[in-house]
């Protein structure tokens, strides 16, 4: 599993100057919004100021596996040179059995990639060592005890709206399925299904141009477009039977493309909010899309772990679905939050449709 964040989409909302090992440590989990385990976390280096562009995650095998770790340090390469990154920082945690393998094989792969290694370092249980360093000195046998959360720089990160989960688990617990409302929404999914086959109905009753399901689409992409807007005015869903109808609406590609291309980088945290609660209240069969649009607008925002937990979300109910495919190809290959653009308007999305509408 890999998991990134774009350091540089935190950069207008806060920075923070690390100068230490202990800085550094603090900073990450801020960066991945969870504190990482049985990990190997890499921070890519840039800029003038030698900024941290750019923090990915990989799970760390267990037990320990030769040729995972050279995919690991492979790819960890090749992200770093695509975004031309020439300096990394790697940190591993958990046990040195666990680690170690896997630093044996990244830090000569960065190397021979032109990457400078600044530091390696291993953390286990409140206390961090280097790989690099021989100086017991400053780096003991036994290590450096540190604390991440009473840091200055987390708490600093904390404060401008970058917090750090327990774990992953904890992140993917803000996606599990809403408690004492699935009877609900049930209910109010029956409701749509009926609304959805009145506006059939209609249609095979009336002349038209054949495409039955054009009403629902229709109706559809109304009702994305008015709760969209509302959630950008700091609205919330007005109850189980939007939520709903916006669930069926969105098994309609052309209403799913209709919101993708609203989804304008600018009002992001809305839009994360309005997905979020749909895939939170939905049942299985209904949460692909959102959950697949909720990992586009992570992704716009540099939070590469909600955009993964979304995307594992989506293709454990349909594990074909292509826009959770593509995205996730997109974040393993560390495209940047830059590549996650608008390459097409509703109403061009609309009329590409309308040109393979059916006789």
């Amino acid at each position: 599993m890999t998991d990134s964040h774009s350091a540089g989409q935190a950069a207008p909302r806060c920075r923070v100057r690390v100068g230490s090992a202990d800085g550094l440590l603090a900073v990450v989990p801020h960066l991945l919004g969870f504190h990482p385990t049985h990990s190997l976390v890499v921070l890519g280096i840039g800029g003038p100021h030698g900024r941290i562009r750019l923090a990915f995650r990989y799970d760390l095998p267990a037990p320990p596996d030769v040729k995972l770790a050279t995919d690991i340090a492979a790819h960890a390469a090749v992200v770093l040179s695509r975004q031309h990154l020439g300096t990394a920082i790697v940190v591993g945690y958990g046990a040195g059995p666990e680690v170690t393998p896997v630093t044996d094989v990244v830090a000569p792969a960065l190397h021979a990639a032109g990457i400078d290694v600044r530091d390696m370092l291993r953390v286990q249980d409140g206390r961090y060592w280097s790989y690099l360093c021989a100086d017991v000195a400053c780096c003991p046998p036994d290590g450096v005890p540190f604390d991440p959360a009473g840091h200055p720089a987390a708490s600093a990160l904390a404060a401008a709206g970058l917090p750090a989960l327990t774990d992953r688990a904890t992140l993917a617990a803000t996606l599990a399925p809403a408690a004492g409302s699935a009877e609900l929404v049930s209910e109010a999914i029956e409701r749509a299904l009926s609304r959805a086959g009145k506006l059939i109905d209609d249609a095979l009753g009336a002349s038209g141009d054949g495409d039955v399901l054009r009403a629902v689409a229709d109706a559809g992409r109304r009702a994305v477009r008015t709760a969209i807007g509302r959630y950008r005015r700091g609205g919330e869903p007005a109850g189980f039977d939007e939520v709903a109808w916006l669930g069926l609406a969105l098994t309609d590609l052309r209403v799913r493309d209709d919101a993708w291309a609203r989804m304008d980088p600018g009002f992001r945290d809305a839009h994360q909010r309005l997905w979020t609660e749909l895939v939170r209240q939905l049942p299985d069969e209904y949460v692909p899309g959102p959950a697949a649009l909720l990992a586009f607008t992570a992704w716009q925002a540099g939070d590469g772990a909600l955009a993964s937990i979304a995307i594992e979300r989506a293709l454990q109910a349909d594990p074909a679905y292509s826009m959770a495919l593509l995205i996730a190809e997109a974040l393993h290959a560390g495209l940047p939050p830059s590549a996650a653009r608008l390459t097409m308007t509703p109403k061009q999305v609309a009329a590409a449709y309308a040109r393979r509408r059916p006789s």
